[in-house]
Order: structure tokens, then C-alpha cells, then sequence
């Protein structure tokens, strides 16, 4: 008894050995009898095979995206684990090479990444149904199969993938960036003043912060309608109530509030600049007339918007 479990074992670690020395240079391509052979028990190890149908007349275009992919997890996993103490043969059956295997196991999508644990041995699961990744996300990622397939291999080494080195896109990135510095260079006296000019950071300022509180973002996230009627054969340009606006409300508000702005900056910076008294003086009453005239509009906004707002200003 001894002796045949022996010789049984002996049996089965040589064709692990025999198939395992087939994937040095990716997993193995898999026919129908190869398949068989390669699940027949009893068997010491595991088997990751990828059922799938590359050709063009099957339309799998995510077969033919993830091959690439499986063969350098297979290789990579190789060449990390040359004594193949992992136990695991990696394997890729497409189905015109056998037709079967993928009724056998009653497959109506592809492509699918099984893993058959071994028959026999500490981690034996005889008569178990594979583990089947079905790339459900409709992504074939390598390092996630990667993982995947690890969580099913309870023994030996997971080696990880690694990927050849992209000599193109180091190029690509290094003629980039040398490009921008000489872009840069060139392009900087020109383009450094007109960064570093302060008064058109405050003009960018000044309009976004206009535009965010007059109710612009509002308008996007409400789809709101940019005019409406008043019931009346007219047209209302002020939406009753603080929770309601329109497009055009919005723009109104964004002018009021601009007209407000540079009536304070004119008479905070520009009037105490100018040398006629008589000039500052006009321009201290303007400027001052503006303010009252517009302040006491936007007021009449908020009656307009909820008849219950308590304040005003003449002359609205």
C-alpha cells in the first residue's frame, strides 16, 4: 500500500514537473487532450486556465485585450518561482482548439480565468468546482487577476508581475519634459509679466468671486430657465422667493454687484489720487451717488424676491 501511494505521488510529481517545464516561456497552450490531461487526477497541484476565443469571427475584443496581460503573469510567475514550489501550471485553452471543456463546464461568456485545485495532497479539494474570475468589471487588469489567483494558491510563493521596461515611453517622457523646459525659457520673458501682473489677478478675482455669489454654480446644478413669464403677457426677471432665480437674475445680480465693487475701489483708491479739489469733489459725489442709487436697487431686488424684507433706500 505504501509503495503504490509512492509511486502515485512519484507519478504526479512528474507530470507536474513535465508540464511546469512547458511554461518557461508563458503558460501553455491548451488543446482538448492537453486539457484533460493536464486535470486529470489524481494531482498534487493547481491549475490556472484561461478559457477564451481570441478570434475575430468570436468578437471577444477583451479576449484579445487580456492575453497580453495573462502571458506576463505567467511568465512572471515562472521565472519567481523556477522550483515551482507554488504548485500551479498556468494554462490558456482558446475554444477553437477545443470545444469541450467549455461545454463541460457550461461556460455562456468568455473569458474566463478558472483555477482547479488539486485533487490530493495538504490542500486538496477533491470533486470541488473551479474558482472562475469572469472579468464582470470588463476589466482585464493583470496585477487584480494577479491577486486573484494568489488568494486560490494557499501555498508556495506568489511571485508578482513585472513589467518590461518602457524605453518608448521614457523617451516620449523625457523629450516632453525637455521641450516644456525650452518652451518655458523661450516663452518666459513674455509670458512672466503678464502672470506676475496684479491687477489681472484681481480682475480674475474679482469676476469669479461676482460670478459665485450671484448664483452662477446654482444655475448649473438647478438647470434653472433664464427667463419666465409674469403671468401678465410680460416677462419676469426676478423669481419670487430666496430659494428660486433665474439665468438672467443671475446676471443682473452679477452686474449690480460689479458696479458696486468698482464704485468703492474707485473711491477708495482712485479719488484720494486726484490733484484738483474741485475734480476729487465731483467724483466723491458721483461715485457716492452710484453707490446710494445702486445699493438702494439691490434692496428692491430682495422686496421684489420676498415682499416681507424689511429694509429700503431711496429712491427705489
Amino acid at each position: 500500500m505504501a509503495l503504490a501511494a509512492t509511486s502515485k505521488e512519484a507519478d504526479t510529481d512528474s507530470k507536474f514537473r513535465a508540464f511546469y517545464g512547458k511554461t518557461a516561456s508563458g503558460p501553455l497552450k491548451l488543446d482538448e487532450a492537453s486539457y484533460d490531461e493536464l486535470l486529470a487526477g489524481p494531482r498534487n497541484y493547481s491549475a490556472a486556465v484561461l478559457l477564451t476565443a481570441r478570434e475575430d469571427r468570436f468578437g471577444c475584443a477583451l479576449c484579445r485585450e487580456f492575453q497580453p496581460e495573462w502571458e506576463l503573469l505567467g511568465k512572471s510567475w515562472v521565472r519567481g518561482d523556477r522550483a515551482g514550489e507554488s504548485r500551479v501550471v498556468f494554462g490558456t485553452l482558446d475554444f477553437i482548439d477545443g470545444k469541450g471543456p467549455f461545454q463541460k463546464l457550461q461556460l455562456q461568456t468568455v473569458p474566463i480565468l478558472a483555477v482547479f485545485p488539486p485533487t490530493v495532497g495538504p490542500h486538496a479539494k477533491p470533486g470541488a468546482e473551479p474558482y472562475r474570475w469572469s472579468f464582470t468589471d470588463g476589466q482585464g487588469n493583470g496585477e487584480k487577476v494577479h491577486g486573484w489567483v494568489a488568494r486560490h494558491i494557499p501555498d508556495g510563493p506568489h511571485p508578482p508581475i513585472v513589467r518590461p521596461v518602457n524605453y518608448l515611453r521614457i523617451v516620449a517622457v523625457t523629450t516632453a519634459v525637455l521641450g516644456a523646459v525650452t518652451l518655458f525659457s523661450v516663452a518666459a520673458p513674455y509670458v512672466l509679466p503678464i502672470v506676475q501682473n496684479r491687477n489681472l489677478w484681481a480682475a480674475i478675482t474679482m469676476i469669479s468671486v461676482l460670478l459665485f455669489t450671484s448664483g452662477h454654480m446654482y444655475n448649473h446644478i438647478r438647470k434653472v430657465p433664464y427667463v419666465a413669464g409674469d403671468g401678465k403677457n410680460g416677462i419676469a426677471y426676478f423669481a419670487g422667493g430666496f430659494q428660486n432665480q433665474y439665468g438672467l437674475e443671475t446676471q443682473i445680480v452679477a452686474a449690480m454687484y460689479g458696479i458696486l465693487a468698482f464704485a468703492t475701489i474707485s473711491l477708495a483708491l482712485k479719488v484720494p489720487r486726484m490733484t484738483d479739489p474741485r475734480t476729487q469733489q465731483v467724483a466723491v459725489f458721483v461715485w457716492g451717488a452710484v453707490l446710494l442709487g445702486m445699493y438702494s436697487f439691490l434692496l428692491s431686488v430682495f422686496r421684489m424676491k420676498n415682499g416681507g424684507y424689511p429694509f429700503w433706500l431711496p429712491p427705489f
